[in-house]
């Protein structure tokens, strides 16, 4: 794949990201915002001493702030994405733009969001101890690497075992791998339990699962999108093909 298709594919990547980025935003604000402003106010009614004023008005955190941060990781997802697509195209079987498009959206959520949610979920404000908060967050990161070298190392496997276990089998003998080596890091990496006394559980895992919808709509959306995008440059319109077919060399005078 030459230079000029790559940048071609970076281009409609950030493009499909900044749609997935809009989508997800709606989903955040009308699922998200409020599970916050809720768990915000439990923080307020608990907290035994007050902080000073608020640098940034928690209107313009949900609004302008929300949006900026949505939006700008939704664009850079989406560059980064679509060059894990380059990479990705015609090395995981014979599938069209769109099929490896969504396969792949599908296969980024499971890597870099659901299992790390799984053991690290999301906590709405109120939840979780300021002095773990660098070990957490190492955690969650370390979480995002292991799975994502995981899946690779898991698809590697299934093409190799498939000439002799056959397609199917050979993807439930590496599906199988997958779950053990997360069931592994599960049980062998810290967890943390850290819920206050008296919070809402609804109200938790309402945010929680407004979280993973957000990253849910994100991922889909560019799949859809990006994979529309990649058809249109990878296979011409019909119109275009006997466009180009009907030309005729020009003549050369003797």
């Amino acid at each position: 794949m030459n230079s000029a298709t790559v940048r071609n594919f970076l281009v409609r990547g950030m493009l499909a990201g900044l749609v997935a980025g809009l989508a997800a935003l709606v989903v955040a604000y009308f699922l998200g915002e409020p599970r916050v402003d809720q768990a915000i106010a439990f923080e307020e009614a608990h907290a035994h001493e007050h902080g000073g004023e608020e640098l940034v008005s928690r209107t313009l955190q949900s609004t302008a702030g929300l949006s900026t941060g949505v939006l700008v990781y939704g664009v850079a997802f989406g560059g980064i994405a679509a060059l894990a697509y380059c990479f990705a195209l015609g090395r995981i079987g014979r599938f069209g733009p769109r099929a490896s498009a969504l396969l792949l959206a599908v296969a980024g959520l499971v890597a870099v969001y659901v299992v790390p949610f799984l053991k690290y979920p999301a906590n709405p404000p109120a939840v979780g101890d300021p002095d773990t908060l660098d070990q957490r967050t190492a955690l969650f990161f370390l979480m995002i690497v292991l799975s994502v070298l995981l899946t690779v190392g898991t698809v590697i496997l299934g093409k190799r075992l498939a000439p002799r276990l056959g397609n199917w089998n050979a993807t439930l003998a590496a599906g199988a791998f997958f779950v053990l080596v997360v069931g592994l890091a599960y049980a062998f990496l810290p967890s943390f339990n850290e819920v206050p006394e008296h919070f809402p559980a609804a109200l938790l895992w309402q945010y929680r699962l407004a979280a993973l919808a957000v990253q849910v709509t994100l991922w889909t959306a560019f799949g859809l999108v990006f994979g529309l995008l990649a058809e249109r440059q990878l296979a011409p319109k019909p119109a275009e093909r006997s466009a180009g077919a009907g030309k005729q060399p020009t003549p050369v005078a003797h």
